[in-house]
């Protein structure tokens, strides 16, 4: 099933990859959370950065010419840099699990982790110190299952917001969404928290659907078109920003391979926002391969898709997310 978002079908999720379980914590003190893609049998993991300022955790190990070849999970937070912790809760979780890389000496939960930056998300009454802890990956690793996650202002995409170049008084709410494609034996899901500091487009359409608006707040502007036609722009600090996500399969690959779909899945985003991989942004996009699927690959396929779903569970993000009333304004957002 190739689904279609112009025309309102239903969105599968990442967890229609089998041997995949999601979780989210979305904090009370402060709109923001953590996600975690769980793999209690392992997954073969990869890895693509594109954006110039991201905030990640084991990503070395993810390199095709390194010795572990396999995740148990990964984490996905708000709360910039200060949400990394998160991993130590999912950590922890599998631990107690028994779930890890056996070193001889015990095992060791492996779990890849990147972080968006929404820490100038504060509604009245919250508190502005409060981020994604430990605690907060652990928790979603408690209510972690293999139901359709929801989507929308929940875990890493709780405090998300989109099209921030012309400042935070004109952006709009971002979140965290779902998609999955299946072509013949294979599955291909994805997860994407969009942050980004460009609009979000439905490439269906090529409209944009979630972005930087007019002055007055009543429409949307189209920020790539403002930038060519020379608009001055009120710049944020990189790395405040960022788009993270998960694509997953249910086929046989190895590192190579799932680097390879990774690499794809952000041909996704670049269809999917506008402009994509900035220097404001930190865009990260992790790979998981569960191999329940035994039929000889089809790389060629699996990275089509792999485009396909981030760039739908992108679309999903915006459109599930819900508007918000923040310290310095109201926060519109898009709806179905």
């Amino acid at each position: 099933m190739i689904v279609n978002s112009a025309r309102g079908i239903e969105l599968g999720s990442i967890v229609d990859v089998d041997g995949l379980q999601v979780g989210h914590f979305t904090l009370s003190e402060r709109l923001t959370g953590c996600s975690v893609v769980l793999a209690v049998d392992g997954a073969v993991g990869a890895v693509d950065v594109r954006g110039a300022a991201p905030g990640t955790r084991e990503t070395d190990l993810l390199d095709p010419s390194n010795l572990v070849d396999k995740v148990h999970a990964v984490a996905l937070s708000g709360g910039s840099a200060f949400g990394l912790d998160a991993a130590t809760g999912v950590m922890r979780w599998l631990d107690e699990q028994g779930i890890g890389f056996e070193t001889g000496y015990g095992r060791v939960p492996i779990v890849p982790a990147a972080v968006l930056f929404d820490l100038p998300v504060t509604c009245p009454g919250n508190d502005p110190k409060a981020r994604p802890g430990a605690d907060a990956g652990y928790a979603a690793c408690l209510a972690a299952t293999r139901n359709k996650p929801t989507a929308g202002n929940v875990g890493a995409g709780a405090g998300a917001c989109v099209g921030k170049l012309f400042g935070l008084q004109r952006c709009m709410k971002g979140g965290i969404g779902n998609a999955s494609v299946r072509v013949g034996p294979w599955v291909v899901g994805a997860l994407v928290a969009c942050n980004a500091v460009g609009d979000v487009i439905d490439p269906a359409t090529g409209q944009v659907i979630a972005g930087a608006r007019s002055a007055d707040g009543k429409t949307m502007i189209d920020t790539q078109r403002a930038l060519l036609n020379g608009e001055s722009s009120n710049r944020p600090l990189p790395g405040t920003n960022t788009t993270i996500g998960v694509v997953a399969t249910n086929a046989t690959l190895n590192k190579a391979q799932a680097k390879r779909m990774a690499m794809s899945a952000h041909d996704g985003l670049a269809r999917s926002i506008r402009p994509a991989h900035t220097t404001l942004d930190g865009d990260t996009l992790f790979a998981m391969a569960t191999c329940t699927e035994n039929s000889p690959a089809d790389l060629m396929l699996l990275t089509v898709m792999a485009a396909h779903a981030t760039a739908l569970a992108t679309v999903d993000a915006v459109r599930q997310a819900q508007a918000i009333s923040t310290v310095w304004g109201h926060v519109p957002a898009a709806h179905l």
